[in-house]
């Protein structure tokens, strides 16, 4: 289960950069807003399943 999470979490931060570089390329602040949220709540995601990793291990 733990690694279909952190697979979940990879590909969210993954959307969320590519939505930003994307967002960037074309100028729009909107969609470049939209990626690094993304990518944050990706990165949240993958920080709380190392932090479960630790208790287990």
């Amino acid at each position: 289960m733990a690694k279909d999470e952190k697979a979940r979490a990879k590909a969210q931060q993954l959307k969320g950069k590519v939505r930003k570089e994307t967002g960037r390329a074309v100028g729009n602040e909107r969609m470049t807003a939209k990626g690094r949220a993304e990518q944050a709540e990706g990165d949240a995601r993958q920080a709380k399943e190392k932090a479960k990793d630790v208790f287990r291990g």
